[in-house]
């Protein structure tokens, strides 16, 4: 059966869960099709060079999670992702330990069984030979190791932290050592135990984004590389749409209209103004599910208005938005 495959009130049989297909997003997701900003560029040479922590702020939707995955998979290196919380804390970074369980299995004599390395910390341990008396100490038994390689560590939404976390960070990106007290105190090479600390070939690379929900300490902005995605420009739009929509050309008909409301949306022209204005990966979700529903790219997207309206909820996320635009569409959009 086809579309729509919840019918419920739509006077047709509903589709068996099993049957409704799910879109394959992996052409929009991948890696290899990101397209940053040349600024953006710029900006990753430099803390790659200083060695530097790269901050980046915009909007959502335009890409700042991503860079460390596109960045991954031009230069060869995995990346460690730690979503940051209200209640993180500098160590969270390193490693958790399970101490509840800990407690309850009180006779198991190994500890490490109950650490989790976390994104910073799995990325220093792999900058050392899975040999090293050191990182066998600290890794739990047949836990795998990949080391020696370098890692990107994606430190995401920062500002979500309590305000001291930031400058805490820094201080524990800057040594990129850290020790398990819960495990006999034991610690990662470093210069507080007079020995070499991470190889410097093996430093991991550092990418933090911030929705800038509130404001990052001065003392934490001077030690990073600091860059604001812009929202793509119109020729950067359709390159976008192009390397990520593989069934869309730069000359249909559909996606010059689909990126015109678009724009619209997002009050380009002053057409209208939506309290949140729509991402570019919510126009990229909207595309998919607008081909998916039969639109046709040699056909013009302002004759086919009904399926605009039907598609809608991936642009416009409120009652108030929403009844602006489907006013908009159904009065202004497309008219001469």
């Amino acid at each position: 059966m086809g579309y729509p495959y919840f019918a419920k009130g739509l006077a047709v049989k509903s589709t068996a869960a099993e049957e409704i297909p799910t879109l394959d997003r992996s052409h929009v997701e991948d890696p290899a099709g990101y397209i940053p900003h040349a600024d953006l560029s710029h900006a990753v040479n430099v803390a790659l060079v200083l060695g530097m922590p790269l901050l980046l702020t915009g909007e959502p939707g335009t890409g700042k999670t991503q860079l460390a995955y596109a960045l991954g998979a031009e230069i060869g290196c995995p990346v460690f992702k730690f979503e940051t919380k209200s209640t993180s804390q500098a160590r969270d970074l390193f490693y958790t330990y399970d101490a509840l369980s800990a407690f309850k299995m009180r006779e198991m004599t190994d500890a490490r069984v109950f650490i989790r390395y976390q994104a910073l910390g799995r990325a220093i341990l792999e900058a050392f030979e899975p040999a090293n008396p050191h990182v066998a100490a600290l890794l739990p038994p047949g836990e795998p190791h990949a080391g020696p390689r370098r890692s990107i560590v994606l430190i995401d939404e920062i500002d979500k932290a309590p305000r001291d976390f930031p400058n805490d960070l820094l201080n524990e990106i800057d040594r990129l050592y850290f020790r398990v007290p819960e495990i006999q105190n034991l610690g990662t090479p470093g210069a507080e135990d007079g020995e070499e600390g991470v190889p410097r070939r093996y430093r991991p690379i550092v990418v933090m984004t911030s929705n800038s929900e509130k404001g990052l300490p001065d003392a934490f902005l001077r030690r990073c590389v600091y860059f604001d995605i812009p929202f793509p420009s119109a020729e950067d739009l359709v390159k976008i749409v192009a390397a990520r929509i593989e069934y869309l050309n730069t000359s249909d008909p559909l996606l010059s209209d689909a990126l015109d409301l678009f724009r619209k949306l997002r009050n380009a022209d002053r057409s209208l103004s939506l309290k949140k204005a729509p991402s570019t990966a919510e126009l990229l979700n909207w595309l998919q599910i607008l081909i998916h529903r039969g639109a046709r790219p040699d056909q013009r997207l302002t004759e086919q208005k009904p399926l605009v309206l039907e598609t809608l909820c991936t642009l416009v996320k409120s009652s108030d938005d929403r009844k602006l635009a489907q006013a908009f569409i159904a009065q202004h959009w497309g008219k001469p």
